[in-house]
C-alpha cells in the first residue's frame, strides 16, 4: 500500500489569515478585507519579497466577489526570510492599501511620496505591535521549513485586455513552493 504524503501547508491561505488577524488587531488596518485580496506566488522582481497591485481596473473574481488587490509573494519571501521578515513584508504591502479599500493605493503611502526611511518609520511600530499580539499559531506557521503550496497564475491579467476579461479561480492553480526559513521565532 503506498504511503500518503502529509498535506503541505497552503502559504497563500496562511497569508490571508495573517492579513485578517492584522486587520483585527491593528486599527490602522481595520479597513482591510482579506477575502478580497488575492495572494499569489510569483517570479522574482529585483530584491523584493512581495509587491501589491491595485485591481481597480482589472476584473478578478474570488468566490464570485471582485478582488480589490493582488499581493504577489516573491521568491525571497519563501526562500530568504525569517518569520518576522514575512510579517513585516505582509504589513508593508497592506499599508499601501487605500483607506477606502477601493482597489487603489493610498496616495500618501506610496514609495514615491514616502522615501524608504519615512515609510519604515511608519511600518516598524506596526510590526512591533503586531508581533506582540499576533496569533501564535499563525506566527508559528510562518516559520515552516519545507514544501508548501501556493496559488499561482495560470494566466495573469495584463494591460488593457484585463479590463474586458474577467479572471477567476480558473486562471489560478495551487503549485508547490519550497519555503526556507532562516531562523525560527524567538531563537
Amino acid at each position: 500500500m503506498p504511503t500518503r504524503r502529509a498535506a503541505r501547508p497552503n502559504a497563500t491561505l496562511l497569508c490571508r489569515r495573517l492579513a485578517a488577524d492584522m486587520a483585527r488587531k491593528l486599527s490602522e488596518l481595520s479597513h482591510i478585507q482579506p477575502a478580497r485580496i488575492l495572494f499569489v506566488a510569483g517570479e522574482a522582481r529585483r530584491g523584493s519579497r512581495a509587491t501589491i497591485k491595485p485591481l481597480a481596473g482589472t476584473r478578478v473574481l474570488l468566490n464570485g466577489k471582485r478582488a480589490r488587490y493582488c499581493i504577489t509573494l516573491r521568491p525571497k519571501f519563501f526562500r530568504a526570510s525569517t518569520p518576522e521578515q514575512r510579517v513585516e513584508t505582509l504589513l508593508h504591502e497592506l499599508l499601501h492599501i487605500s483607506n477606502e479599500f477601493d482597489g487603489r493605493l493610498h496616495p500618501g503611502r506610496r514609495h514615491s511620496v514616502l522615501p524608504g526611511g519615512k515609510f519604515r518609520s511608519l511600518l516598524r511600530p506596526l510590526v512591533r505591535r503586531y508581533l506582540a499580539q499576533a496569533d501564535a499559531e499563525l506566527l508559528s506557521a510562518l516559520a515552516h521549513h519545507g514544501e508548501v503550496v501556493a496559488r499561482q497564475w495560470l494566466e495573469r491579467p495584463t494591460g488593457k485586455s484585463s479590463r474586458r476579461q474577467a479572471y477567476s479561480e480558473k486562471h489560478l492553480f495551487l503549485g508547490p513552493v519550497q519555503m526556507i526559513t532562516g531562523r525560527h521565532l524567538h531563537s
